[in-house]
């Protein structure tokens, strides 16, 4: 009788092992593959988390009007929300292999990039600008980027703007601070960048401006795997949160003027 209830108790401990296995399994699965995301109900978003305000590191999670107006969407359709922070210049590779579901990250639509992905529709405008020392600089406006050494994020549309700039040696960094660093330490004449992060970097360095003059205006949007289904929800819930005053009211939290 001791015999078989030794059995018996081994053969469930056995069971409840294999449970527990085959339940982290799935877990690790469905962080890997994306296409079983529509099981898990868990939406993975690529994003670069140092573009503040639209995604930062605070308190080890990622925050930030993206971080924000993405968490609505999946709220709306049904998901959990996983964020998923890398390069900027490895986002549209994450999403067009599967490794992540979308992509947002204060990702201006472009011609270029449409050929990789789809875009939703806009859920805001941005401008690029030009930050520069405030003292002997050589650069008082656009056309004197000309000839000079300007310093841009990798893969971001100033690195794909100032590409066309005449003469101009583009030093391209991973993360924007990088470039600004560089601009303190005169190893670039000008930082080519969008203007909310651009505001929290001459904040927090100072000895620097952003000059008057736009450099380039562009409308941010979220991308996704072409063809994929989720696009049309997307914009569906997007135009919703869009109506309701949800996605202004995000914007104007990290934004207030």
């Amino acid at each position: 009788m001791k015999k078989i209830l030794s059995a018996i108790l081994a053969g469930a401990m056995l069971c409840t092992s294999a449970l527990m296995f085959s339940a982290c399994g799935g877990n690790a699965s469905s962080t890997a593959d994306s296409s079983k995301t529509e099981d898990a109900k868990v939406l993975h978003m690529a994003t670069n988390a140092a573009f503040e305000p639209y995604e930062y590191v605070e308190s080890n999670e990622v925050v930030g009007i993206d971080a924000e107006i993405a968490k609505a969407i999946c709220d709306k359709l049904g998901y959990q929300l996983q964020i998923d922070d890398m390069e900027f210049d490895a986002i549209i590779t994450a999403v067009t292999t599967g490794k992540a579901d979308f992509g947002m990250a204060g990702m201006t639509i472009t011609d270029e990039r449409k050929q990789s992905v789809d875009f939703t529709d806009p859920y805001t405008n941005a401008v690029q600008v030009i930050i520069v020392n405030e003292e002997d600089s050589k650069v008082a406006s656009k056309a004197d980027l000309e000839g000079k050494a300007i310093g841009v994020q990798l893969g971001t549309t100033g690195d794909l703007y100032v590409s066309d700039v005449n003469d101009a040696k583009v030093e391209r960094f991973s993360k924007g601070a990088d470039a600004v660093l560089a601009l303190t330490q005169g190893k670039v004449d000008a930082v080519v960048i969008d203007n909310q992060p651009a505001k929290a970097f001459v904040a927090q360095n100072p000895g620097i401006k952003i000059l008057e003059e736009d450099f380039a205006n562009e409308e941010y949007a979220i991308c996704l795997a072409k063809g994929n289904e989720l696009t049309a929800k997307f914009n569906t819930a997007l135009k919703e949160l869009k109506d309701d005053g949800t996605v202004d009211s995000i914007i104007k939290k990290y934004i207030k003027e």
